[in-house]
């Protein structure tokens, strides 16, 4: 699994059948800063993943790719390489907190 930054969302009407319904979001990875373990930085590729979860534009979010996606909830029939599978609340690194959910 994979941390990632949701960044947008992909909307695309003409699709196989199987993804009719199926929300799809642009993510990017998010990386712990070796120089500064406290802090995260953004990888440098775009993913677009099936949302399983209801993550929306900002979240931070867990994420699998390949035919570990296809193991989220409903997938083992569809196309998919990338599923987002959770919501982040907390990352905690070496004792420090580097990311915490804003409560609503």
């Amino acid at each position: 699994m994979f941390l990632a930054r949701v960044i947008g969302s992909v909307v695309s009407t003409k699709k196989d059948e199987a993804m009719t319904g199926r929300k799809l979001l642009l993510i990017r990875p998010m990386l712990i800063d070796g120089d500064n373990p406290k802090a995260f930085k953004s990888g440098q590729n775009t993913i677009v993943a099936v949302d399983t979860v209801g993550a929306g534009k900002g979240d931070l979010v867990m994420f699998c790719q390949g035919s570990s996606a296809r193991q989220a909830s409903n997938l083992k029939t569809l196309p998919v390489d990338a599923a987002i599978t959770a919501m982040v609340d907390s990352v905690e690194v070496e004792g420090n907190t580097v990311y915490r959910a804003k409560e609503d």
